[in-house]
C-alpha cells in the first residue's frame, strides 16, 4: 500500500478534519526542512555554524548587551556550548566581550554594529517578497500565523526540554 493510501485510510473515519490533520503534518516537516536547509545555506554563506546564525537573530532581539548565560537562555545551549558559540561569533567579528560597567565581575556580549548591519543587509536582500507572501490574508489570518507561530515556539521549546532530559531514552 502506497504511503499515501495509508493516510487516506487513516484518515477517512476522521472526515475533513483527519485529512487537513494529515496534510498539516507532511507540510510541516517539509516547512521545518525547508528552513532548517535555508539556514545552513545561510550560515554557510556567512561561514558560521547554523546555531551561530540563529543567535545572531536572537541577539538582535535583545537590549543591548546580554550574559553567556543569556546566550544558553535564548539558544537552549548548556553553558559550555554558549561558550564555544561565542568564541566563534568573536572569532567570526560579530560579537565582542566586555567588562559589565556595573559589576566588573561579569563579561558581557556585544554585538558589533558593523557586522550586525552587515547581516542585516544580507537578510534585507533574501527577505524581497517576504510581505508579499502575505498580501491575501486579512488582519484575522495575520493574527492566526502569528498565533500559531507563538505556539509552535513553545512547543518547541518543551520538546527541546525533553530531548535534553533524556525523556526520549530507553
Amino acid at each position: 500500500m502506497a504511503k499515501s493510501e495509508k493516510v487516506t485510510r487513516e484518515n477517512a473515519s476522521g472526515g475533513r478534519r483527519g485529512l487537513l490533520m494529515s496534510e498539516l503534518s507532511v507540510e510541516s516537516r517539509r516547512y521545518m526542512a525547508s528552513y532548517a536547509l535555508f539556514n545552513q545555506a545561510v550560515a554557510d554563506h556567512l561561514a558560521l555554524h547554523p546555531t551561530d546564525v540563529q543567535c545572531l537573530n536572537l541577539l538582535g532581539l535583545e537590549d543591548g548587551p546580554v550574559t553567556t548565560g543569556r546566550i544558553a537562555e535564548l539558544t537552549g545551549l548548556t553553558t559550555g556550548s554558549a561558550t564555544r558559540l561565542v568564541d566563534r561569533l568573536e572569532k567570526a567579528g560579530y560579537v565582542v566581550r566586555e567588562r559589565d560597567t556595573a559589576d566588573r565581575r561579569r563579561v558581557l556580549v556585544a554585538t558589533v554594529p558593523e557586522k550586525v548591519a552587515e547581516f542585516g543587509r544580507m537578510w534585507g536582500k533574501l527577505s524581497g517578497g517576504w510581505y508579499e507572501l502575505f498580501e491575501g490574508l486579512d488582519d484575522d489570518g495575520l493574527a492566526l500565523l502569528i498565533g500559531h507561530m507563538k505556539r509552535t515556539v513553545e512547543f518547541s521549546g518543551a520538546q527541546v526540554e525533553r530531548i535534553r532530559g533524556g525523556e526520549l531514552d530507553g
